[in-house]
């Protein structure tokens, strides 16, 4: 089984590009920290902040790029791709990649000046 789960903060606005009929991709980091404690001898261990790129596809890369942005809090469900290719100068790099299947916005929505007018009520996302 490849499943990855992921709570984390967007780093860059996504990046979308479209492909054949009006398909789309949408790549952007995503970091995730693991808050630092202090152990009992008194040792402070630091928060570690790790950073991943994530690719979503189709219909969840254009609801990327409508609704999500830099410092907004996500859910991510996906799974790991590991690809490799070569750069201009023909040397190999390697990239881990987080394929998107599943994504919910955890940021508060900004209220908006009809939010107000409504009495707050939510609208659907």
């Amino acid at each position: 089984m490849n499943k990855v789960m992921l709570i984390g903060n967007v780093g860059k606005d996504p990046v979308v590009t479209y492909y054949d009929t009006d398909q789309a991709t949408a790549t952007f980091p995503l970091a995730t920290t693991e808050k630092g404690y202090t152990l009992q001898n008194g040792t402070q261990v630091p928060d570690r902040t790790d950073w991943h790129n994530i690719v979503l596809w189709r219909g969840l890369a254009k609801v990327a790029e409508k609704y999500v942005h830099k410092g907004d809090k996500l859910y991510i469900e996906g799974r790991l791709r590991y690809r490799s290719y070569d750069d201009k100068n023909g040397v190999r790099k390697y990239v881990t990649e987080i394929v998107g299947e599943n994504m919910e916005l955890l940021s508060p929505k900004p209220a908006s000046a009809s939010d107000t007018q409504e009495g707050g009520a939510e609208r659907p996302f």
